[in-house]
């Protein structure tokens, strides 16, 4: 393998899935079980998770795959709704705002598709009382339509014999500062939505957001709990993403799989399509000596898609450049400083929003000399970790955006919700880590649950650049 850029891209895949190439993201697309419970015909799902776990990717398969069955789909950018709810404080003024606003973009969205939009549309909706649905079912029943594509036609008769319309809204993170009118925004669009949804029976509706972005939402405003229902929380697990790895390997080179058996395999089994392009044990020092590799890979990542296709990215063009066909510890140990800053610095812009300091109190989590002398930087006990956050906190206090002061319980829930951390437990096969996503109420006022807190694996070569080898002494690999 040459690994130049063409190919570790068609290789791992792109970073951003609206970059990808569609025809190559279906092809080694995986679906996990967050798609059947995003795609189906219940009026609104709320697709919630980190960034870079792969909400866009599944709306952008969702949408090809709904397309090939002649269904409507509409896809909502943040461009589209630019200046909704911008000048009003009023809540409830808000929410009709963003129900004429959401009907107005369906309604031209699906006029321009079947290239019939006209001066005029916009009175002729309000006559049905800015209703899309009803609205374009008078429409474009009426419309001659004989100079569209057949593609095009069948898409319109499905449409006029059922009446339903999959409508995705994705990216509203674009530009989120976390202020209070971004956060009245967000809510009204979500109240719009479930109202548009619940009046028109046929608009089915797909809202990717952003962790942070649904919290201070659903924290901020008591009316979010109707729509808490809709909520699917997109996580994955380290085999399912592993699972999507040897899928896009395995496509690249044009080889049929079953994604079922991949799913059966253990890790071991699944890493043995990955011996053409990755050396298959870690030859480095302390626990990972002659580790698997794809346990090193799975400690690494943050159980999001993107963290791997970044890490062996960033491998593939070290081998490159040192004219080898196949990724080897050599250059991983050279990029694992590169590939952690940059975790770092995403959750830092991902959740500065909610914490306008939160560069401060991740990085006053570097072990101290005694901690470091004592091997115990990153792991904690609860008692252990308040006591860290305290030591911080004497060096200023912690505010939310909107003014409100956080406690040290209160921070260390941040931390934990934001991945910094997570839970912790040593058994007989290895390290069990627990993430947000797989139990939210873990660390609900930091009670006792019989685990243990880490500094994720992912931060630690920026949190401690001057001693990379004392961190492969340290780190425990993740179970298989």
């Amino acid at each position: 393998m040459k690994f130049d850029e063409f190919e570790i891209q068609r290789l791992f895949g792109h970073e951003a899935a609206e970059d990808e190439d569609p025809k190559r993201l279906r092809e080694y697309y995986f679906k996990s079980k967050a798609y059947n419970q995003v795609v189906n015909d219940l009026p609104l799902r709320i697709l919630v998770g980190h960034k870079g776990i792969g909400k866009s990717a599944l709306f952008q398969v969702a949408i090809a795959e709904e397309s090939e069955i002649n269904r409507l789909t509409l896809l909502i950018k943040p461009d589209d709704i630019v200046g909704i709810g911008e000048e009003s404080d009023n809540f409830l003024k808000l929410i009709r705002d963003w129900k004429t606003g959401i009907n107005e973009i369906i309604a031209k969205k699906a006029l321009i598709s079947f290239g019939l939009l006209q001066d005029g549309w916009k009175k002729k909706l309000h006559q049905y009382g800015g209703t899309a649905l009803d609205f374009l079912a008078a429409t474009l029943g009426s419309e001659k339509t004989v100079q569209l594509a057949p593609t095009k036609q069948a898409v319109l008769a499905n449409f006029l014999k059922n009446n339903k319309i999959s409508v995705y809204i994705d990216d509203l993170d674009r530009g989120w500062q976390g202020r209070k009118q971004d956060i009245q925004r967000i809510s009204a669009l979500l109240n719009a939505v479930r109202d548009i949804s619940t009046e028109n029976r046929g608009i089915y509706f797909r809202v990717g957001l952003r962790t942070d972005v649904y919290y201070l939402a659903r924290t901020s405003d008591e009316s979010t709990d109707k729509i808490e229902n809709s909520v699917i929380w997109f996580s994955w697990t380290n085999h399912e993403i592993l699972v999507l790895l040897v899928k896009r390997i395995e496509s690249y080179f044009g080889n049929e799989i079953n994604e079922e058996e991949l799913l059966r395999k253990h890790q071991s089994g699944l890493m043995d399509y990955l011996k053409p392009l990755i050396e298959e044990r870690f030859t480095g020092k302390g626990h990972w000596e002659n580790a698997p590799m794809y346990r090193v890979l799975m400690s690494l990542i943050r159980k999001r898609p993107r963290d791997l296709v970044k890490i062996l990215t960033l491998a593939a063009r070290q081998a490159r450049a040192k004219n080898s066909k196949l990724i080897c510890t050599q250059h991983l140990n050279a990029i694992f400083e590169e590939y952690s800053q940059g975790r770092l610095q995403d959750t830092i812009n991902e959740y500065r929003s909610e914490l306008p300091n939160i560069e401060k109190l991740i990085l006053g989590m570097r072990p101290s000399r005694i901690q470091r002398r004592a091997s115990e930087g990153y792991v904690y006990t609860t008692d252990k970790l308040l006591k860290k956050i305290r030591s911080i906190e004497e060096q200023g206090g912690y505010r939310a955006s909107d003014g409100k002061p956080y406690n040290t319980k209160e921070l260390a829930a941040f931390l934990y919700k934001i991945n910094f951390i997570t839970a912790r437990k040593e058994t007989d096969s290895g390290i069990d880590r627990k993430y947000f996503e797989e139990n939210r109420y873990l660390s609900n006022k930091f009670t006792e649950f019989g685990y243990d807190w880490e500094v994720h694996p992912a931060y630690r070569w920026a949190l401690q650049p001057e001693e990379p080898l004392k961190i492969f002494q340290e780190l425990e690999l993740s179970l298989a």
